[in-house]
């Protein structure tokens, strides 16, 4: 029973890794069509953050664990890393998820999904394997193995047979936001990972359950807080030099989910990075993307049905999440 605890966290940290993956997968679509309604990807990358922001500030006072976390990030910055505390780059986790919803309202349109996720995957899979070897992230240095390349290199192979003929030659230029939001992610996830551990006691108190320290809502509310910011001012600085933008706001209430979504897969994110890796995370997540994309175009109305070459994309994106989880236990064995 004691062998198998670390693998069945482990699985248990990548089923999470894939179900964040699929919320984000929702939010890519939303966001997406939202920037299409307001005219603008500035203000519907703002507006998803923001929206998030006032989620977490409205369950805040109903959470004393997150509430006490909260004051500890900004205890941690004041007394600085030398002391025990926080660097201040450790808190910029938020641009990389600002970063990334800004990417999916200016370039989805023209790329299309399929190759908007391989930008994605090329910056983050590589990325991700160089923070896990560096040990950015709070579980310490992860060794690159076998295994461990494989599981990046099979995703790559499962993204370009379900993107097919691709996009124009036009089109690909804008890639690069994509690939810097791809790379940007992967430092996220191990700085919000790093915000929860840094705020979360090394003994629980009497009569609180293990885990239960507020270090997810605190490093999710903190990542809120700085993209939120950041994308107000890149807002303002677009209407000054570009005018307001030309769209209105959809009356759709499911069109404003983007936060509630980006909630979800954030706070994921900085529950299990301490004990899957970066690497893993990441995977897992694109396996819930790839899977997530193929559920919504299949229940969607009005979108064709997934062909053959979705189908095994999805299959192979689920054989390189596989691969470095048979490859770690067979080691522990």
């Amino acid at each position: 029973m004691t062998t198998d605890a670390p693998g069945r966290r482990l699985a248990l940290g990548v089923s999470l890794a894939v179900v964040a993956g699929f919320a984000a997968a929702l939010q890519s679509r939303v966001n997406g069509t939202l920037a299409v309604e307001t005219g603008t990807a500035f203000g519907a990358a703002a507006l998803s953050f923001g929206s998030g922001l006032v989620l977490l500030t409205l369950v805040l006072p109903f959470a004393p664990a997150g509430r006490a976390a909260v004051r500890q990030v900004g205890a941690g910055l004041r007394v600085g890393a030398a002391n025990g505390g926080l660097r201040w780059w450790e808190c910029l986790g938020g641009l990389g998820g600002a970063f990334y919803v800004m990417s999916q309202g200016l370039t989805v349109d023209s790329l299309g999904v399929a190759v908007f996720t391989i930008a994605i995957v090329a910056g983050q899979s590589v990325t991700s394997l160089l923070i896990d070897r560096i040990g950015l992230a709070p579980g310490g240095v992860r060794l690159v193995t076998l295994g461990r390349v494989l599981g990046p290199v099979l995703t790559l192979a499962a993204v370009v047979v379900v993107s097919g003929a691709g996009a124009s030659s036009a089109a690909l230029g804008l890639a690069l936001f994509p690939l810097v939001a791809g790379a940007l992610q992967s430092f996220q996830q191990a700085l919000n990972g790093r915000v929860r551990v840094a705020v979360r006691p090394a003994v629980p108190a009497a009569g609180e359950a293990p885990g239960r320290d507020g270090g997810v809502l605190a490093a999710t509310f903190v990542s809120f807080l700085v993209g939120t910011a950041a994308l107000l001012v890149v807002l303002a600085v677009s209407v000054v030099v570009d005018g307001p933008p030309a769209g209105s706001l959809p009356p759709e209430l499911l069109l404003y989910s983007g936060g509630l979504l980006g909630i979800v897969f954030i706070a994921l994110q900085a529950a299990v990075v301490q004990h899957i890796g970066v690497l893993l995370l990441g995977l897992g997540m694109i396996a819930g993307q790839v899977v997530g994309a193929l559920v919504l175009d299949a229940v969607s109305p009005g979108v064709a049905p997934p062909g053959l070459a979705t189908y095994v994309g999805a299959a192979l994106t689920l054989v390189a999440v596989a691969v470095p989880l048979l490859e770690g236990a067979l080691r522990r064995r």
